[in-house]
């Protein structure tokens, strides 16, 4: 029974592939950034008020100029059509029925224009080289294809340490050994709905937006080299897209203040706190720890985070901190791989259904009236 979106996580597990789970579900070496992810909301407590009146209460949102039905959206995701039948667009649809931002992974298997006709409002996040011809070339080709918000992911110049993956037979590139063909044969429902429907619509996967032109195919070690092309990347780089990009920019991954405040300095219009679900660094801090630091140098820019949020009292609490909108990521593509865009919805509604109960159980009427007097220090 799919009850809340801890639930979704369990139910895939017996879905997916040993590998495909382990890659969505697993982060860095030891795993201590991602559970402190869920740590850090578990420390706060709430302090509701009473007979206020709550009738008539909405989660409404506004973000870089645009309205929303709530203040959360969906968070990029790569491979996430590997995971369920043309993912990328069944999360980009969900997210249009519910009226919540769906921002596409730049380690995707399916053409940015294609996703942006499924929802044209989504967002667009790079991971680009240090290297000033690509960048030029990919800024353009989002233009071209209409996307108005582009999001950069700052904290991958090198490859992590994804010990979890190894072990649960994930590589990139996919290599096809003995011990993956029988991982995926003992999940046939996968093979047959996810696998082969994909394979036989458009052939084998490639990372289709990598770059201004098509990518590697997953199973090719050119993805390996298309991956590790980062530690040049810097903030002139940041600068130089900044003069490219005529839509709004917005940089993911930061967690110091002083990385805020050069964002907020050559002109971003919004940062995402963020630790990468606990992918990258391991131990680093968490998002919503780095928060109290870095509201004051936000400026006039949106601050949003990521990275551990599974319940409405997890979003309110984000809010309450000084967060203006989050992002939820893995239970949405785990909500995918069970059931398709239908499911999707299902968990979209999940958390909105939570949010707007706790709102009222906390004696508030709107987001706007999130503050930090609803936590007990």
């Amino acid at each position: 029974m799919l009850l809340n979106l801890d639930d979704y996580e369990k139910a895939a597990r017996g879905r997916l592939p040993r590998p495909l789970f382990g890659y969505a579900a697993g982060a860095a070496e030891t795993n201590a950034a991602r559970s402190d992810n869920r740590a850090a909301y578990a420390e706060l407590r709430l302090l509701p008020r009473v007979l206020r009146g709550v009738e008539g209460r909405s989660i409404a949102t506004e973000l870089l100029g645009q309205s929303w039905s709530a203040p959360f959206g969906i968070a990029p995701m790569g491979l996430s059509a590997l995971m369920a039948h043309d993912g990328d667009r069944v999360l980009a649809r969900a997210a249009r029925s519910a009226g919540v931002p769906f921002i596409l992974s730049g380690s995707s298997l399916t053409r940015l224009e294609d996703v942006r006709e499924a929802n044209p409002d989504a967002w667009f996040q790079a991971y680009l080289p240090g290297e000033e011809t690509p960048i030029r070339a990919l800024v353009e080709r989002i233009r071209r294809a209409g996307y108005g918000t582009l999001v950069l992911t700052a904290d991958t110049a090198v490859l992590a340490n994804r010990e979890n993956n190894l072990r649960a037979g994930f590589s990139t590139p996919l290599r096809l050994t003995p011990r993956l063909i029988a991982d995926f044969a003992i999940r046939p429902r996968w093979v047959f709905d996810t696998f082969l429907r994909s394979l036989a619509r458009q052939g084998m996967p490639h990372f289709e937006n990598s770059f201004a032109t098509r990518g590697a195919p997953i199973i090719s070690r050119q993805a390996v080299r298309d991956f590790g092309r980062k530690d040049h990347l810097n903030w002139d780089h940041a600068r130089l897209i900044r003069d490219l990009w005529p839509g709004k920019l917005v940089i993911k991954g930061l967690l110091a203040p002083g990385d805020v405040k050069e964002a907020r300095q050559i002109g971003c219009d919004a940062v995402v706190l963020s630790n990468h679900g606990g992918r990258q660094l391991d131990y680093a801090i968490c998002s919503l720890r780095a928060l109290a630091r870095a509201r004051p140098e936000v400026g006039d820019m949106a601050l949003i985070i990521d990275g551990g949020l599974r319940r409405g009292t997890d979003v309110l609490k984000a809010l309450a901190l000084g967060a203006d909108f989050v992002l939820v990521g893995r239970p949405m593509l785990f909500a995918a791989s069970l059931g398709g865009q239908a499911e999707v919805e299902r968990a979209l509604g999940i958390l909105h259904t939570e949010v707007l109960r706790d709102l009222g159980l906390l004696g508030l009427r709107s987001i706007a009236e999130v503050g930090p007097d609803i936590i007990d220090r």
